[in-house]
């Protein structure tokens, strides 16, 4: 294939944009946000789940208290009508006095256990609902740091997108100023080559694999036509010849 030195030249100018487009989509791949969002959106998961399960003994403690603080209150009642019953001498029986007597005993000791397990239950509620709170801040905490993440992720992202498409535009300038054949074989190349299709003679090195030519390569480059496209042996990148070539 042949091209005139000058195009050649401005395949190095198509390869240097496509260099920082690779650098511009590595860098925003690689922004420290991501693995910051990615450790807070687990440690955010993990806080919520733990919410949800205060949350829930919390309401089950609470459901718990309220059927202990009625059972009270029927044993309570039941007392009361007891008591009024002996109070009132309706019941006369020696035996039937004994027997409402010791229930009323019985109920003493009863609503004595139901409200031990009455406060007992409202200790774990208070627990539960303190642990609420400590979740609630914690979750709060953490949303906040997200936020925060995404909206510096989201300002990196558009201002590297930015600078993405104004390189993508002078691409489409310079490459269109570039025959078509000679951008096919090097979008060929580039794809086979880690992104890098053409590379700079430099003082006999290939820039591109960073390889010096041998001699007999040299002097076969320096007897070709100054516009025929030649590629290094090595690793098959279109060669640019250049003033600081070495040849």
């Amino acid at each position: 294939m042949n091209a005139e030195p000058a195009d050649q030249i401005r395949l190095l100018d198509v390869q240097a944009l496509d260099v920082r487009l690779s650098q511009l989509a590595h860098k925003r791949k690689s922004l420290p946000e991501h693995a910051e969002l990615d450790s807070l959106t687990k440690d955010l998961a993990q806080l919520r789940d733990l919410l949800i399960a205060a949350q829930t003994e919390e309401s089950d403690t609470a459901r718990e208290q309220t059927k202990a603080e009625q059972d009270v209150d029927q044993v309570r009642q039941r007392a009361v009508r007891d008591q009024q019953r002996l109070d009132s001498g309706a019941v006369s029986s020696p035996r039937d006095l004994e027997n409402l007597q010791r229930e009323l005993v019985s109920l003493a000791k009863r609503q004595g256990d139901l409200e031990d397990v009455v406060l007992e239950v409202m200790e774990r509620r208070e627990s539960a609902a303190e642990r609420v709170t400590e979740l609630t801040e914690r979750v709060s905490s953490v949303q906040a740091k997200t936020d925060d993440a995404t909206s510096r992720r989201d300002a990196a992202t558009a201002e590297l997108d930015a600078e993405a498409a104004s390189v993508t535009k002078e691409r489409e300038v310079v490459s269109g100023s570039v025959p078509a054949d000679l951008i096919a074989l090097y979008e060929k190349i580039r794809a086979k080559q880690a992104g890098v299709g053409a590379a700079k003679l430099y003082q006999r090195r290939c820039m591109g694999c960073q390889i010096e030519l041998d001699m007999a390569e040299i002097n076969e480059i320096k007897a070709a036509a100054r516009d025929k496209v030649v590629r290094h042996e090595n690793c098959g990148r279109i060669l640019v010849r250049t003033a600081d070539s070495g040849i």
